[in-house]
């Protein structure tokens, strides 16, 4: 008996070790938001980026980086009409990403960001990070 509760016990542990591997070893994903930020407004969405959205999302499971990026200029072809800032977020899987955009941390965060934009058409762009 002690021994087919041991079999059981190790191929639990090699199905999830397999399955840790697996997720370990995909590629992490990251999302690029184009951002027009209102002037008037940028030294808010900077602070509001780096004490709110930056300390609750570096909290979350998947969680690799995320930057503010101002644009300083275009050195080939055009940029988005009004853009000056792109948003990037980098997180272990899409699956982890969403999982933080449907919480209720994000639903109080992300405004924060968007409250200071002049548009909130903004481009949203996912990549697989390779």
């Amino acid at each position: 008996m002690k021994r087919r509760t041991y079999l059981k016990t190790m191929l639990a542990v090699s199905a999830v070790s397999s399955g840790v591997q697996a997720a370990a070893t995909a590629p992490p994903i990251q999302l690029h938001v184009d951002l027009t930020v209102d002037p008037v407004k940028e030294k808010e969405m900077l602070k509001n980026f780096e004490t709110i959205f930056r300390p609750a999302a570096s909290k979350q499971p998947g969680y690799i980086d995320v930057k503010m990026l101002k644009l300083r200029s275009t050195l080939m072809g055009k940029a988005p009409a009004g853009v000056n800032y792109r948003f990037a977020l980098t997180f272990q899987s899409e699956e982890l990403r969403q999982k933080w955009v449907a919480s209720d941390v994000h639903q109080k965060v992300w405004p924060t960001i968007e409250n200071t934009l002049s548009t909130k058409n903004y481009t949203v762009m996912l990549f697989d990070v390779s």
